[in-house]
């Protein structure tokens, strides 16, 4: 039987992942409520068919919620009272890039209202075509329900563990590779400043060329992402924390990606830095 999947919203991330759903044959559903004409244009040219909110909750399975953090909870608040109350509810699958802390409060808050959630963390870029990716991490009593999604185009993995460790291996991996794009451009500004940035060049051409070449391609590529790795920083150092200094390190990313998204909306002074610096 062809599975009915819920996708929520169709930004670049969820309509990717709508588009290989319908390419390999399940119908996916979407509610279009307050988003613009660019998400409108993705939605449709993914296969989502726009109900509303009980429509998609009557005939859904499984509900893939892919927001930005800052509106995970408030997603699944507007879900609650309607998936607790429906005969065949869809399990509510939040995959979105929230704290630990978060991700429990709001299966806490689902399961008082009588819903089931599962815990999703994507880890990797929106698929295109039938290149492999991204990975799908599920995690909570419910996740082996979910395993079926491979067979839909996904690389789906479960995590054996409770709602919150799927979303501890999402903070920890981005931690990592974020926490590193933000070091680097940390270190890169700051020789800059001091007149060092060709010598850090060219010493990391001689000593270090492969972080050189990745540094080169994940910097640029993030400044369009900034203002999203925020909120995700906070997430992470929440993750890590309040009694380990070290929480401390991402709370100084958040600033850092808050001020380069103020850069890209602004002069760019700071990314064409960035880019000189690779360029020269």
């Amino acid at each position: 039987m062809t599975p009915t999947i819920a996708v929520i919203a169709a930004g670049a991330m969820g309509s990717a992942i709508a588009a290989r759903l319908t390419r390999h044959g399940a119908t996916v559903l979407t509610s279009l409520e307050g988003r613009g004409a660019k998400s409108r244009a993705r939605a449709e040219a993914a296969g989502m068919q726009h109900v509303d909110d009980q429509r998609l909750v009557e005939e859904a399975s499984v509900i893939l919620s892919i927001v930005p953090p800052a509106e995970a909870e408030a997603l699944a608040e507007r879900f609650a009272a309607r998936l607790g109350g429906a005969a065949h509810a869809p399990i509510f699958v939040d995959c979105n890039a929230v704290s630990v802390s978060t991700m429990i409060s709001i299966g806490r808050g689902l399961e008082q209202a009588g819903a089931r959630l599962v815990d999703g963390a994507i880890i990797g870029l929106p698929p295109k075509g039938d290149e492999r990716g991204p990975t799908i991490y599920f995690s909570g009593a419910a996740a082996g329900e979910l395993a079926g999604l491979s067979e839909y185009g996904l690389d789906v993995r479960l995590v054996d563990g409770p709602v919150g460790a799927a979303s501890a291996l999402k903070l920890s991996y981005a931690g990592i590779t974020k926490g590193l794009v933000a070091i680097a451009t940390t270190m890169i500004l700051a020789a800059d400043r001091a007149g060092a940035g060709p010598a850090l060049k060219a010493e990391l051409a001689a000593s270090q060329p492969q972080l050189l070449e990745r540094f080169a391609r994940t910097l640029p590529d993030m400044y369009p992402k900034a203002y999203r790795w925020v909120e995700e920083m906070h997430a992470i150092s929440d993750f890590v924390g309040d009694g380990f200094p070290e929480s401390i390190i991402f709370e100084g990313a958040a600033s850092l990606y808050t001020r380069l998204a103020d850069d890209v909306a602004g002069d760019r002074a700071a990314c064409e830095r960035i880019d000189a610096f690779f360029s020269t």
